[in-house]
Order: C-alpha cells, then sequence, then structure tokens
C-alpha cells in the first residue's frame, strides 16, 4: 500500500531526531518502526502469519467469485495426474 503522510510539529521533530540519532535510516523507516511498535504495544496482529494467509485466502475467493468459478474436489483436481 502506497501512503503519503505529511507531519508538521511535533511528529516531524521525532522522525528527524530518530534520523539523527541513527535510530533509524529515514523518516519513512522511522514510520514503519513506529507502525512495529503499535503492534508492540496494543497485540493488534497476533500471528502475522496467519493473518497474511486469511487474506491471500479471503483475496483469491474474492477473484474466484468475481470469475464465476468454484471449487474442486480433490479427487477431480488430481484425476489428469493419475497414470
Amino acid at each position: 500500500m502506497r501512503t503519503t503522510v505529511q507531519l508538521k510539529g511535533m511528529p516531524n521533530i521525532i522522525l528527524e531526531k530518530a534520523v539523527e540519532l541513527g535510530v533509524a535510516r529515514s523518516k519513512t523507516d522511522a514510520i514503519r518502526m513506529g507502525v512495529f511498535s503499535l503492534n508492540k504495544e496494543f497485540n493488534l496482529v497476533k500471528d502475522l502469519e496467519i493473518e497474511l494467509v486469511a487474506r491471500k485466502i479471503e483475496k483469491q475467493e474474492a477473484e474466484m467469485k468475481r470469475r464465476g468459478l468454484k471449487y474442486i474436489d480433490e479427487e477431480t483436481a488430481l484425476a489428469k495426474y493419475r497414470r
């Protein structure tokens, strides 16, 4: 996801200080670190891998629905590979 953010005042000063002190390579990295810190503080995403898999499945199901496709059973899927 691409997001454009314009910060003024204290948030901008904090980001500049993080870069100046070498805590982050850039303001973008400092913001990224802040997002991970937010997750650590509030435990928003408990298992990242499970969350990523769930989102991928949702995306694929939406695409299948859009194209009018349906799941096939295991036997049908493997039939063309049996000798």
